[in-house]
């Protein structure tokens, strides 16, 4: 993202995460299948799951409901089957769009997710049409004024791929996913706490939007996120609200 308003995206986006926090469990409690069902329900030796049962309980989930939940997924409880399924989409400005998604019925799921890009002045792509646009990794984001000597010498000794400062500040380090909660741990050890950590689909290019094409944009990512099958939206728009 370039590098004005990018604190302000963040911020923005993790106030509008806190808004929906009572939604944080359903979520996750998908999530926690899906890793355990593929993975096996072995946090040690399954990467996704160990990252999904932190989120589980940064979320307050007691630690019963996990363990259930990851029963249910490996076959030792009786349980609904989620699948994972991705669209892919454009949004206001052409701004590109992936939604991924946890379902026990796809059409539902599809139909609901059409519904709302058309309602919203977006369009429904095909599978493989905005996701080049998109880079998988690690991203670890701390906010102004953190010294960028010290993430750098911490980041790029632990194995990261980059670190980059933006131009309000703001410093960013990217990982490969598989040496995410290497470097994340790293930096936490050396005293340098995240305002953001996670593995995510992070845009190589994006589209700045302002006055009522922001607004138009946020509130297809708002309907997108509050539909009950949706898990992540991620996004190339830079608003300016």
């Amino acid at each position: 993202m370039a590098g004005h308003s990018k604190w302000a995206n963040i911020q923005h986006r993790k106030a509008r995460q806190d808004e929906k926090r009572q939604r944080m469990w359903t979520r996750v409690v998908r999530e926690i299948m899906i890793a355990a069902r593929q993975g096996g329900g072995d946090p040690a030796a399954n990467p996704r799951l160990r990252l999904a049962i932190e989120k589980a309980k940064a979320a307050n989930m007691p630690a019963d409901t996990i363990k259930r939940n990851i029963d249910k997924a490996t076959g030792n409880l009786e349980g609904v089957q989620y699948e994972e399924v991705r669209y892919e989409g454009y949004g206001i400005g052409g701004a590109a769009v992936i939604v991924d998604c946890m379902t026990d019925n796809r059409v539902r799921t599809v139909a609901e997710v059409r519904h709302v890009f058309s309602k919203h002045g977006g369009n429904l792509g095909t599978e493989g049409s905005v996701a080049f646009q998109f880079q998988h990794c690690g991203q670890i984001v701390f906010e102004p004024g953190v010294s960028e000597d010290k993430v750098m010498e911490v980041a790029l000794e632990a194995g990261a791929d980059d670190v980059l400062t933006q131009d309000d500040g703001s410093i960013e380090v990217l990982t490969a996913p598989t040496q995410f909660e290497a470097v994340r741990d790293a930096l936490q050890a050396a005293g340098l706490r995240p305002a953001m950590a996670e593995v995510t689909w992070r845009p190589t290019n994006t589209v700045a939007l302002s006055g009522e094409d922001a607004q138009r944009m946020q509130k297809l990512l708002d309907a997108l996120e509050d539909l009950d099958d949706v898990q992540e939206v991620f996004h190339n728009a830079e608003l300016d609200l």
